[in-house]
């Protein structure tokens, strides 16, 4: 049988044969991805595959043009979970595709972010990057009494810092907290949502105080230089830091220039469950697509563990199955890969999504997180005044982009209200 990819030539002008599908996708874009999707992930598939990478703008715009006209020419289509609510009208119900992969809807609360907030499934999920906590393996003889590692709260961390300090006579644990840092992540995915379970609705509640209350007590055992930090993987290989927070890919020189002294392990837990913000791309079939069918196949095709794996390879983000990483891949993909995979999979796990419909005012969002970390935990600012401050802040902007709430804020009809 004649197994083929058509190379696209020209993208805006490229219309579906009888045979072939077409894969629409925002993810990956580049020219060394999209060659790898072509050439080593969708090569077996028993079927003939047009892969068309695009930028969101046209992506949109194609999508909704061939909606409203009723001339759907694209098979499935591949984008950011943020990504899909702007065309959630134009796509199909999955239900039956997921009921079909169990290895995919074993995860629940993954496999729930694609419903879009309605009854019914729109996208599978298809792959994932993410945010950790790193090690160095001198740390772990000070973890408390009875800590494990990959199911570790957040009150433990806080005696881990400690035990650290008083051991070694200096603070161990690191943020990036730098200009270019992500230390605004860490608040709206992994405190907010484990303290609180919100991210907007409850930013000033008697939860959140408690929250700021926590961490000013952990950063007494946080290394200073962190307002310095940028990319934790510098700090973790010079010694400075023992135990980190980043994202995955700012912690991959550590893992791969000393990958027998460091470890990756999933972000603590709290009240509400284990919060992690996973960025999560996702796979759907457009509203009268010309061969459903075979746009299922080619799902199902993409959620097998060694497709998964090809794709990790491809795009460097992560399988959303469970599934055994070969000995082949990079230090860092195998030893992040099983800290994301426990993450993901935990009982308690709760994600936080990238936030969403804020357009060109997602930088303002954020300073309204850092800010907040700024006064309350730098300038040791009263925790109640910095927070009815920044929330007045905060409902500007939402109302300003009319944003409804996102996971794990409850769904909004308007704008996400600030308790």
């Amino acid at each position: 049988m004649l197994k083929k990819i058509i190379l696209p030539i020209l993208l805006g002008s490229s219309i579906a044969s009888a045979s072939e599908i077409i894969f629409y996708s925002t993810q990956a874009n580049p020219l060394k991805e999209a060659d790898a999707m072509r050439n080593d992930v969708l090569i077996d598939f028993d079927g003939t595959v047009k892969y068309l990478p695009q930028e969101a703008g046209p992506f949109f715009s194609r999508i909704q043009a061939e909606s409203r006209t009723n001339s759907v020419t694209l098979g499935v289509l591949g984008a950011l979970h943020g990504q899909y609510p702007q065309i959630k009208d134009s796509l199909d119900t999955v239900d039956d595709v997921i009921a079909a992969l169990p290895s995919v809807s074993e995860n629940a609360t993954i496999t729930a972010l694609g419903k879009l907030g309605g009854d019914h499934q729109k996208y599978i999920p298809w792959m994932q990057a993410t945010y950790l906590m790193a090690a160095n393996k001198k740390a772990l003889p000070y973890l408390p009494e009875g800590a494990n590692i990959n199911a570790l709260t957040y009150d433990q961390l806080a005696q881990w810092g400690q035990n650290l300090t008083e051991a070694t006579g200096s603070p161990k644990l690191g943020f990036p907290a730098g200009e270019k840092g992500l230390m605004h992540r860490f608040i709206q995915g992994y405190l907010y949502p484990s303290f609180t379970h919100s991210v907007v609705t409850d930013f000033r509640s008697e939860d959140a105080h408690k929250m700021w209350a926590y961490f000013r007590g952990l950063w007494k055992n946080v290394n200073p230089r962190s307002t310095a930090y940028n990319l934790m993987q510098d700090p973790l290989l010079t010694g400075e830091v023992w135990v980190a927070f980043d994202h995955s890919a700012r912690l991959k020189g550590a893992f791969d220039q000393k990958p027998n002294d460091f470890i990756a392990f999933p972000a603590p837990s709290a009240k509400y469950g284990r919060g992690f913000m996973p960025v999560i791309a996702g796979l759907a079939i457009p509203k009268n697509t010309p061969d459903r069918a075979a746009s299922v196949k080619l799902i199902k095709y993409l959620s097998e563990p060694n497709v998964q794996i090809k794709t990790l390879k491809a795009t460097g983000f992560y399988p959303m199955v469970d599934v055994a990483l070969p000995k082949d891949l990079p230090a860092n993909v195998r030893i992040a890969g099983k800290a994301i995979a426990l993450q993901a999979n935990a009982p308690d796990a709760l994600p936080s999504v990238l936030p969403v419909g804020l357009g060109n005012l997602s930088g303002q969002f954020n300073k309204v997180y850092s800010d907040t970390f700024q006064q309350i935990i730098l300038r040791n600012a009263d925790i109640d005044s910095v927070l009815n401050r920044q929330a007045k802040r905060l409902k500007t902007l939402i109302n300003r982009a009319k944003a409804p709430c996102w996971a794990p804020d409850k769904e909004s009809d308007g704008p996400c209200p600030i308790n």
